[in-house]
């Protein structure tokens, strides 16, 4: 979540930026400047640069995947309002000083905030609504730990894979045991990206969602 917060310092927008909404979300619009510095920082995680990209059809495809993530981070504070999700000052300001310790000085620190378009409170704000957003979608996407017999039988059905991926050892027994272990481990991520695919889903299917052309 911190290293979330960091990056998204240089993308979130004052509402005073949202002058040219790009699309809304039940009402609430996300503005074309807060698309535009987002757009920037989703390049960025890439290894990509505006300036690199010619083709005209793979930045626009870029550019919908950046803003289809920002429909999704709206749609689940929405979420969070709905359920009465509360983040308390105390859990707000632990995050925040996390976030400014990280940036070895507050004096940093208060610069990349000015030049994100936030002061102190404007960015409490906005922390307590992604901490929120944070925890309704991972209770929404929480899944069961599957059975010791889900376990054995995905081992089973992906063993050459399975086995490949884990250290080697000369003990079968050893080898079967870093098997299972890993089985579960990728069984549960397999699940849990499924379940978060699922509550996207959802979400933007009960949801009035409009892009501008």
């Amino acid at each position: 979540m911190r290293i979330v917060l960091l990056c998204l310092l240089l993308v979130v927008a004052r509402a005073s930026w949202a002058d040219v909404p790009a699309a809304r979300v039940n009402g609430e619009e996300i503005g074309l400047m807060r698309l535009e510095r987002y757009f920037s920082e989703y390049l960025d995680a890439q290894g990509r640069a505006v300036t690199s990209i010619r083709n005209p059809g793979l930045y626009k495809r870029l550019r919908a995947q950046a803003l289809d993530e920002l429909i999704d981070k709206e749609l689940l504070w929405q979420e969070a309002q709905r359920q009465g999700i509360a983040i308390s000052d105390q859990q707000v300001s632990a995050h925040v000083g996390e976030v400014e310790a990280a940036f070895g000085s507050p004096a940093i620190f208060e610069r990349r905030l000015a030049e994100a378009g936030f002061d102190r409170a404007q960015y409490n704000e906005y922390t307590r609504r992604e901490m929120a957003a944070q925890r309704v979608y991972a209770q929404l996407s929480a899944v069961d730990a599957p059975s010791q017999d889900e376990v054995e039988a995905f081992y089973d059905a992906n063993r050459e894979r399975l086995q490949g991926a884990q250290n080697q050892s000369d003990n079968p027994s050893v080898t079967h045991e870093q098997g299972l272990v890993l089985a579960r481990a990728t069984l549960i991520g397999q699940r849990e990206a499924q379940a978060r695919q699922s509550v996207r889903q959802r979400l933007r299917e009960s949801a009035k969602v409009e892009i501008a052309d």
